[in-house]
C-alpha cells in the first residue's frame, strides 16, 4: 500500500460483492459480529468485509426485501454509498495521503458500519495476506471497533502492521512449506510408504533381504532428488497459472498412495523408482501450488515465495528420510520387518482407496478416520526408534559376553544373528 488513499478506493470497489458473497449464510444464521479482513499488495490494500444482513438493513434503513441474494444485487450502489460513509483509512496524520517519509503501514481505521446504529455491535479487524510482513497463511488479529459504552464514541482503531521485508516474506514462506508437509497426511503417508522398501533388493520378483546402506541410501536419494524435480515443475507452473482442477489433483495423489503402498508390498516397478517418482512428484506440485496460488502475488514475491515454499518443503522431506531411514535399514535386517513393512503398507493401501473415494464425492469413515492422525507420524517415529535401538542392544548382548569386540563385530557386513533374514 502506497497510500490510504488507494487503500479506501480499492476496499470500496469490491464491498457490495463481498457482502453478496455471504448474504445467504447471513440470513440463516446471524453473525454477533462484523469482520473487516485486510489483504497487503504491493501497492494497495483489499478488505474483505463480513456484515450481518440483519443488522445491516437496520442501521443503514435500505429495504432490502428478504434479504436475498437479488434483493441485495438490487441495491448494490444503495449498500456500497452507504458503507463509503461509514469507511475512513487515514493515515496516522489525519490525512489521506500520507506526506513523505510516513509510514504506510501504520494507519487509523475509521470504521462504524453498523456500529452507529446498534451500540451492542462489534467489528473484529484482522490482516490475512501481509506477505512483506511475514502474513500469509493464518490471519492475525488487529483489534476490536466498538462503541464506548461511557463516552459514546467510537474510536479509530490504529493499525500497525510491523515492519515489512522481502527476507520476512521469503522465510515465511519457508515456515509455511514446512507446516505444509508436517500437517498434511497424504503427503506423510505417500513418502513414508516410498521409504518402506529402501532397505530391501529384490530378488525372483519379490522384496527379499536388506540391501547394503550406501546401496540403500543411493536409493532413496534417487527417489527424493526426482521427486524434487518433478513437484518443483508444476509447484512453479501451477503457481504462475496453469489450470489444474484440485478435486481431480488431491484424486490422483490418493492413487499415488495407494501405488506406493502396493509397491512397498510387491515390487512393481523395483528399478524405475526414480522415474515413477518424477511422475508422482508432477501430481504432487500442482497441489503444492494451491497453496501459493491463494496468496495471489506476482512478480518479485512470487519468485522468492516460489523459493521459500519450496526449500521448506524439501527441509522437511529431508527430515524425515533422516528420522526415518536409520532406523528401517536397522529393522530390515530382522524377520520382523517383514510383517511391519506388509502392516505398514497395507494400512496405507487402505487409507488412500478411502482417500480416493472421498475425493470422487463418495464420504466415508476410513477417509475422516485418516484424516485424523496428523499426529501419529511423531509416536511412529519414535517406536521405530526405539524398535531398532533395541534391535541393535540385543545384538550387543551375546558379543560381550563372549569376550569379542562388540563394537567391531558390529561393523562388519558378513556378521549373521538368529533373527536377522537369511538372503
Amino acid at each position: 500500500m502506497r497510500n490510504s488513499a488507494l487503500a479506501a478506493l480499492t476496499v470500496l470497489a469490491g464491498v457490495a460483492a463481498l457482502i453478496l458473497g455471504v448474504a445467504a449464510p447471513a440470513s440463516a444464521h446471524v453473525l454477533p459480529t462484523s469482520t473487516v479482513v485486510l489483504e497487503v499488495h504491493d501497492d494497495a490494500m483489499d478488505a474483505q468485509l463480513r456484515i450481518p444482513v440483519t443488522d445491516l438493513v437496520s442501521a443503514s434503513g435500505i429495504n432490502l426485501g428478504d434479504e436475498t441474494a437479488a434483493d441485495l444485487a438490487a441495491h448494490d450502489s444503495a449498500v456500497a454509498a452507504y458503507i463509503a460513509r461509514h469507511f475512513a483509512p487515514e493515515s496516522a496524520t489525519a490525512h489521506l495521503v500520507p506526506p513523505d517519509g510516513a509510514d504506510p503501514r501504520m494507519f487509523d481505521l475509521g470504521y462504524d458500519v453498523v456500529v452507529h446504529r446498534i451500540v451492542t455491535h462489534a467489528v473484529i479487524v484482522s490482516v490475512q495476506n501481509d506477505w512483506s510482513g511475514g502474513v500469509v497463511e493464518s490471519a492475525r488479529g488487529l483489534g476490536t471497533i466498538r462503541r464506548d459504552t461511557v463516552t459514546g464514541e467510537i474510536t479509530p482503531l490504529t493499525v500497525d502492521l510491523g515492519a515489512a521485508s522481502a527476507w520476512t516474506g521469503f522465510t515465511s514462506l519457508v515456515s509455511l512449506g514446512l507446516s505444509h508437509i508436517r500437517e498434511g497426511v497424504d503427503h506423510q503417508l505417500f513418502l513414508l510408504t516410498l521409504l518402506l522398501p529402501a532397505p530391501l533388493i529384490v530378488a525372483a520378483g519379490r522384496w527379499a533381504g536388506p540391501a547394503r546402506p550406501r546401496t540403500a541410501v543411493k536409493r532413496i536419494a534417487s527417489i527424493t532428488i526426482a521427486f524434487t524435480i518433478g513437484h518443483s515443475v508444476t509447484l512453479a507452473l501451477g503457481a504462475l497459472g496453469l489450470p489444474a482442477p484440485q478435486p481431480v489433483v488431491e484424486a490422483l495423489i490418493a492413487v499415488s498412495i495407494l501405488i506406493a503402498a502396493v509397491h512397498a508390498v510387491h515390487p512393481i516397478f523395483a528399478g524405475r523408482e526414480a522415474v515413477v517418482a518424477t511422475a508422482f512428484g508432477l501430481v504432487h506440485g500442482l497441489a503444492f501450488s494451491a497453496t501459493l496460488t491463494g496468496l495471489h502475488l506476482s512478480g518479485g514475491q512470487l519468485v522468492l515465495s516460489l523459493l521459500g515454499f519450496n526449500l521448506g518443503i524439501e527441509l522437511m522431506q529431508l527430515i524425515v528420510v533422516a528420522l526415518v531411514l536409520p532406523p528401517l535399514m536397522v529393522l530390515a535386517r530382522t524377520r520382523s520387518y517383514r510383517p511391519l513393512r506388509l502392516a505398514a503398507a497395507c494400512a496405507t493401501g487402505i487409507a488412500a482407496v478411502g482417500w480416493l473415494a472421498q475425493r470422487v464425492g463418495f464420504a466415508n469413515p476410513i477417509a475422516s478416520a485418516a484424516d485424523g492422525i496428523e499426529g501419529v507420524s511423531v509416536y511412529l517415529v519414535v517406536v521405530l526408534w526405539i524398535s531398532a535401538l533395541t534391535v541393535v542392544g540385543y545384538a550387543r548382548l551375546p558379543l560381550t559376553r563372549s569376550g569379542r569386540s562388540a563394537a567391531g563385530r558390529l561393523t562388519g557386513s558378513s556378521i549373521r544373528y538368529p533373527w536377522e533374514n537369511a538372503s
